[in-house]
């Protein structure tokens, strides 16, 4: 397997699922925004020129939450999933999708307006209502970890390297948390995890 891999981006939450699932692979590492990923070699693999991107034989995927389920379901003989039959598998899909559905879209654009952007065509305000609906977003996680560990019960499963991943990316880029303390916590432990903090640092 290869994986196509920037830092601080969603090609961390497929490096992780690789790394836990004990899977080998190799990387090929681009920096973040970097313009060969706009090179005709790289849109070859991946139509929109970004990461991740995972080879898999003849098979080519270049969606994060479609790469976590291929690997899911090729290679994780149940783990990480909770059983369909089980009160916990709606929840479980519910806090899958809740990164992609809702921490996400302020997450691009507080990448977009603070990293990518040269300073003179920054938007502020473009900040301020991305940083506000983040927040809303976090507040709901933060809510559903009072009585957890992890975002569906006692165990970790998939959704961590989906909404997991996005909450600690949140942090990452200066979202306060003082306000959220189950969030603090629920960070901590997972990125005290070895195969989170090998993923993280390709």
């Amino acid at each position: 397997m290869k994986l196509y891999y920037a830092r601080e981006s969603r090609a961390v939450r497929v490096a992780w699922i690789l790394e836990e699932l004990g899977l080998e692979y190799e990387v090929h590492k681009f920096s973040l925004g970097e313009r060969s990923m706009r090179e005709p070699e790289y849109l070859a693999l991946h139509p929109v020129g970004r990461v991740p991107t995972l080879q898999d034989g003849d098979i080519r995927l270049f969606e994060s939450g479609a790469i976590v389920q291929y690997l899911l379901a090729k290679y994780s003989n149940g783990r990480f999933v909770p059983p369909s039959d089980s009160p916990a598998f709606a929840s479980y899909l519910q806090w899958f999708h809740y990164a992609e559905g809702m921490i996400m879209p302020p997450i691009n654009t507080l990448v977009v307006e603070t990293v990518l952007l040269a300073p003179e065509r920054r938007t502020e305000v473009n900040v301020k209502r991305a940083g506000k609906l983040l927040n809303q977003m976090l507040y709901a996680v933060n809510e559903n970890l009072a009585d957890k560990d992890y975002l569906v019960g006692s165990e970790m499963t998939a959704a961590e390297f989906m909404t997991g991943h996005a909450v600690i990316m949140s942090q990452r880029l200066g979202i306060d948390m003082a306000d959220k303390p189950n969030l603090v916590d629920y960070i901590t432990r997972l990125e005290s995890r070895d195969a989170f903090q090998t993923a993280s640092n390709k």
